[in-house]
This record gives C-alpha cells, structure tokens and sequence, in this order.
C-alpha cells in the first residue's frame, strides 16, 4: 500500500490554555488569538496537495479546521475519535487546583500512570488505542493522499509517541503548540515522523491578511 502523508495540528489558543484549565472534553472556543492562529495555519497550507480534512467535533479543533478547509476548498468531515482526552473530574479545573484538591489523583496523572483514569475519564492506555485507531482508520482512506487531522494537545502527543517508538510514561521534551504543523507519515505497519512543531507560519508577517 503507497504511503499516507498526514499533517497534524492542534487547534489554536482558547481562553482556558491560557488559564491552564483542563477541557477535556468540554467545548471551548477558540479566544482572539486562537482565531488568528487558525487563519495562519490556514494560509500555510494553501498550497498544499490535501484530500481530505478530519477533525474533533469540539468547537476549538473545528473552529482550526474550518480555516483549513476555507484555504484549500475542502469540506472537513468530524470524526468523535479525534477528540481530546476524557477527563472527567479534572475538567474545568487548573492544574493549581486539581494539585491542592485531588493530590493524589494528580501524582497518578503527573507521572504518566498509563492505568489512572480521572473519575469520568480515560485512562492513557485507553485514550492511546482510540487515537491511534482513529489515525490509522482516516489515513488508510487516502493512500498516496495527504490528509489533515485538526485535533488537540493530547491527541498530538499520542501520534509523536506512536511515531517514534516513545512509552506512554516516558516524560514529554517535544513541544504540542497551538496550531503548530506537525507531519507524519503512515503505512499498515504504523506511523513515522517527517517534522513537528512547524510554526513559521506564525511568525512570518508575509502571510499577514491580504492573503486570506
């Protein structure tokens, strides 16, 4: 089977990133910032050969998609495996508060327990099979395609993990931004790592609006 090129990204910025509040599954919206992101992200791809687009029915993630599609004139198709991490107790929480109220609940979620699910939520193991399913589901679709897939940090973080061989507990150095491009490849024997965390397209003012 010929090979699937996917670009990955997370959606942009919404208030609670910056509040470091948990959403989960909650659905927030994308803040001015995160809107901004996403036209950019939008315009970088504009060039680019996409067949397909698949997002998070969570409104940040297809709120991202919608510019996606918007600059390459396709329709995003949503798709529930896609979204972030369930994480039941902790959402609408910050990190402060899920430390000072449920500290033992947070020693398991800080050092990775694979097994811990918050109550209501996923564990890592569990969230970990539904991503890479869903992945590997959308892009055998498309071989010899490029396809988006417009998701959040977690799911990020999952598909660099499947991409290059990373243990769930192993502790994070790669960077999961706000509407970063990351690029992977896949074949029925599994994902690879072409380039992460792409954020150019965030920094160059040539993409600025007369190109929207």
């Amino acid at each position: 089977m010929d090979v699937t090129r996917i670009i990955a990204i997370r959606h942009g910025e919404t208030a609670w990133n910056v509040d470091t509040r948990i959403q989960g599954q909650l659905d927030i919206p994308l803040n001015d910032t995160g809107q901004w992101q996403a036209r950019r992200v939008g315009q970088a791809l504009v060039d680019e050969s996409v067949q397909a687009i698949y997002a998070s029915d969570l409104a940040r993630a297809w709120q991202t998609a919608a510019q996606v599609g918007e600059h390459t004139g396709l329709p995003v198709t949503p798709h529930l495996g896609l979204r972030e991490r369930g994480f039941g107790q902790f959402e609408g929480k910050t990190f402060a508060e899920i430390e000072a109220h449920l500290p033992e609940q947070a020693r398991l979620w800080r050092t990775r327990d694979p097994v811990f699910a918050p109550e209501g939520g996923e564990s890592l193991i569990v969230f970990r099979q539904r991503v890479v399913d869903t992945a590997a589901e959308l892009a055998a679709r498309h071989p010899g395609e490029q396809i988006v897939l417009v998701a959040h940090g977690g799911v990020m973080d999952v598909l660099y993990r499947a991409a290059t061989g990373q243990e769930l507990q192993a502790p994070r150095t790669w960077a999961l931004g706000n509407a970063a491009i990351n690029r992977l490849l896949w074949t029925p024997q599994g994902f690879s790592l072409v380039g992460w965390s792409d954020t150019q397209h965030l920094q160059d003012k040539s993409l600025d609006e007369n190109h929207s």
